[in-house]
């Protein structure tokens, strides 16, 4: 009984490597030394994706068939794959994890669909991918978050949709700022004509920045359409419309602050742009260079963004902000950003702030002028008439040896009880008896 369990398995497994799904061609190529399967299934009686596709297929055609949803999973067993195209068939919605387990593949077309949206965290489980195929689909819109799964795509065609609005966060991706670029730009080939663009400032970006030497992005067909509104007829962009949208650019008023602890300080910043940019605080980081060993580790979560800050627009294209710290204590040294964001595009400006310690200082003794000196209080019984008054600092010591310079033989010094206040023993005199 359990052999013939076994044998089952094992033929199982032997079709599911050499099987071919029903309604699918399958094949074998060369490349170099390896040897490549492809599948394709172009047949409009096919309603599903099928499931026992070859495991070690390495290119998967669902063509031209009567498929209208991606469902879970859908290629679990296909790790080796590395082509998948699923264009012009009815497809109406694609799972978010549809992909999962296609480490190996580089290249996803979905063109020819009937999509309305795309779930972009599925790219998540295709690390590899570069190549992204989205042409004529029924997308409407681009989420500010699809930038995130986006930047090892250096293929990506939109082009045939309905999309009105290019978000800024992808503009930052494919544009990046000289001081954002951790590592060589990747060169981008964009699809994005034949859309129903709005007249922005994110779409005439992309033109002007692709058009630009060494642009780092190229577009498929540069006769980008745009209207004034939805609904308009479009009009091509052109370089007077081009050159009123200006990418934010922020200048601190400092980009080090030192200030006593206790005190209170007030960090600007001013940015330009057009659109005119509006202006965010965010912490980073704490502690830069100082105050680990004064305070006990905090347990804020950084980055933050900051709430308590008031900005200002003097005109158009210019904006300014501020944010206050009162009472500064070890805990707001740190690094803060002010980011300046409008259509165009995203900068921001990096602030130092280092919070240090004040020693009480004792205040040195205060001098009198000589017009005001006062003379010494010694008893005007033991003043001589015509004496000049001596300034004294130290009352009795001071006291003590001027006397003995100007006591007449006739006085005899004796000692008495210490004064209390000083400690210190006072002479004290007596006249004698005429002997």
């Amino acid at each position: 009984m359990y052999l013939l369990v076994l044998v089952h398995v094992l033929q199982s497994s032997v079709l599911a490597v050499h099987s071919c799904p029903a309604l699918c061609s399958c094949s074998y190529g060369n490349s170099g030394t390896a040897e490549l399967r492809l599948v394709q299934c172009s047949d409009p009686e096919l309603l599903v994706v099928p499931v026992n596709v070859p495991s070690n297929t390495v290119k998967l055609r669902l063509e031209k068939t009567s498929i209208s949803r991606v469902p879970r999973a859908a290629f679990y067993n296909l790790s080796e794959l590395q082509f998948l195209w699923l264009a012009y068939n009815s497809i109406t919605s694609v799972h978010p994890s549809s992909f999962v387990n296609l480490k190996a593949l580089r290249e996803l077309r979905l063109d020819g669909n009937l999509l309305t949206s795309f779930p972009w965290e599925g790219l998540r489980d295709m690390p590899q991918l570069q190549t992204l195929g989205l042409h004529n689909n029924r997308l409407s819109s681009l989420p500010a978050h699809a930038a995130l799964f986006l930047p090892n795509i250096t293929y990506l065609d939109l082009s045939s949709n309905r999309l009105t609005i290019l978000p800024a966060e992808l503009l930052d991706l494919w544009f990046p700022l000289p001081e954002q670029q951790g590592a060589p730009t990747r060169r981008r080939v964009l699809g994005l004509h034949d859309n129903p663009w709005l007249c922005d400032c994110q779409i005439s970006m992309v033109m002007s920045l692709s058009m630009s030497l060494w642009s780092p992005v190229v577009l498929m067909d540069q006769l980008l359409m745009c209207s004034r509104s939805l609904g308009q007829s479009g009009m091509l962009l052109t370089q007077a419309e081009l050159s009123r949208c200006m990418r934010p650019s922020v200048q601190p008023a400092a980009t080090r602050v030192v200030s006593p602890l206790g005190s209170n300080v007030i960090l600007r910043c001013d940015a330009t742009g057009y659109p005119t940019p509006t202006l965010t605080w965010i912490k980073t980081s704490a502690y830069p260079d100082c105050c680990q060993q004064n305070i006990v580790e905090s347990s804020e979560q950084l980055p933050r963004n900051l709430e308590s800050f008031m900005q200002e627009s003097p005109r158009v294209g210019v904006r300014w902000s501020i944010i206050s710290l009162n009472g500064l204590s070890y805990r707001d040294a740190g690094e803060y950003r002010c980011q300046a964001r409008n259509m165009g595009g995203i900068s921001e400006a990096l602030i130092k702030l280092r919070v240090v310690g004040v020693t009480r200082l004792s205040r040195p003794p205060k001098k009198t002028p000589k017009s005001q000196k006062t003379p010494p209080k010694s008893s005007p019984k033991y003043r001589k008439p015509n004496q000049n008054p001596v300034t004294i600092n130290t009352p009795w010591m001071k006291e003590n040896q001027i006397l003995q310079n100007i006591t007449p033989p006739s006085i005899k010094k004796t000692q008495t009880a210490p004064d209390p206040l000083s400690g210190v023993n006072p002479p004290r005199y007596k006249e004698e008896e005429p002997g």
